[in-house]
């Protein structure tokens, strides 16, 4: 069994956000990214042919010979989401409350990070899975997350929307477990590599190879 896709953004920590021209540019994107040591990445609807995009990069691999972890975002209708989840998404996100997609997320056991900005539709969010997509985080800034994080301590939230990556450590800093970034990201494989290798923490003992009682 592999990680939880929690534990696998929680580790990694910069979530890329892929908005691209077309498949071919996502799937591009995508293998550099993995080529990188980035694992999660979250394509978008906003993409053409975001599903065909999908099906090609869900059966790659990372840099460490791990199972990609192969996500969309921008999921708003339950068709979107049926969509996604039958070509392999591992992971769903939508920018706002969307009560169709957590329906079919719910009935299919798949993990939905479900989008609000308002504390109760964050709140809201994280009762029903956990999780929380803060968006548009920039309108708010990190001690929006600092405040959230005193009263849903446990919740993982992860702000999304105008943040470029030089910016992510103050968001983590402030309590968010990941931090999607949708622009910005360097194109130079040199750069994309020490970006991720300089936030990145150890996942869970089932993605090192490491025994349950390794305090790693």
């Amino acid at each position: 069994m592999s990680c939880h896709p929690y534990a696998v953004m929680a580790a990694q920590r910069l979530l890329p956000v892929l908005r691209e021209a077309d498949a071919d540019g996502a799937v591009r994107r995508t293998t550099d990214l993995l080529a990188a040591g980035c694992r999660a990445v979250e394509l978008t609807t906003s993409t053409p042919d975001w599903a065909d995009a999908l099906a090609r990069t869900v059966p790659l691999a990372d840099a460490h010979g791990r199972p990609a972890l192969i996500g969309v975002g921008t999921v708003t209708t339950a068709a979107q989401a049926r969509t996604a989840l039958d070509a392999g998404a591992g992971f769903l996100i939508s920018p706002y409350p969307a009560p169709e997609v957590r329906e079919v997320a719910e009935r299919r056991e798949a993990v939905f990070i479900e989008g609000g900005f308002t504390p109760g539709e964050i709140a809201a969010a994280v009762r029903s899975a956990g999780a929380a997509k803060v968006f548009p985080a920039h309108a708010a800034g990190p001690r929006f997350i600092r405040s959230l994080k005193a009263v849903l301590p446990e919740a993982l939230l992860v702000p999304t929307g105008g943040i470029r990556p030089g910016e992510v450590g103050e968001w983590l800093a402030a309590g968010a477990a990941a931090v999607g970034v949708g622009s910005g990201l360097p194109a130079d494989p040199a750069e994309l590599t020490a970006l991720f290798a300089g936030l990145a923490l150890p996942c869970c003992a089932r993605c090192t190879g490491a025994s349950a009682r390794d305090p790693r």
